[in-house]
């Protein structure tokens, strides 16, 4: 910890060495974070960048109050967001208010172990909606309040979003499963 504070610091001292340091340490792991929202990797990679350089351009305000790490992967969740933004992908989130949808939490199971890298290709074949709600509330940890305010949605749709995407997921997961063990036979 003593090493990130000091490159920290001297990243807030505008050195370059630091920020390229800085640079290598995160960007792998912003890239893993933006890549949950983003499903083009060419895109992905670009919004690491807007991510890591936001990072480096707003150093000076961390306070060193909190977790770097977390303040970091916030960072790069809110420049996906606004990505998915500006392509207007976010239209793709329905109004779900209307419907009349229980609201009971029918949480993912998974029939057996995936290999590595299998849940970001699944995470991809979800809708766009879907995908943002199920990141923001599975993955990083935000209530329904908080991913309705940052997507502009109602709490309703916000949880309507994320029963649909683990009904969705849990079908795609039991298909790929079903297709590693044809492959195996």
């Amino acid at each position: 910890m003593p090493e990130e504070k000091r490159l920290i610091q001297q990243c807030q001292k505008g050195r370059p060495a630091a920020q390229r340091q800085m640079y290598e340490r995160y960007a792998p792991f912003l890239l893993g974070v933006v890549r949950r929202y983003v499903s083009s990797v060419e895109d992905a990679e670009e919004v690491m960048s807007e991510a890591i350089f936001k990072v480096l351009t707003k150093i000076g305000s961390f306070d060193f109050h909190g977790s770097f790490e977390g303040w970091v992967r916030r960072i790069g969740i809110n420049e996906a967001l606004m990505y998915l933004r500006r392509k207007k992908q976010q239209k793709m989130l329905l109004s779900l208010d209307e419907y009349d949808i229980p609201l009971v939490d029918e949480s993912v199971f998974l029939p057996g172990p995936l290999e590595p890298g299998a849940m970001v290709g699944l995470l991809d074949q979800l809708p766009t909606g879907y995908r943002a709600v199920f990141n923001l509330y599975v993955m990083d940890g935000y209530k329904h309040r908080e991913i309705a305010e940052m997507l502009g949605i109602s709490i309703h749709t916000s949880k309507s979003q994320l029963i649909m995407a683990k009904k969705k997921l849990k079908a795609l997961v039991e298909k790929h499963l079903e297709a590693q063990k044809k492959e195996r036979s």
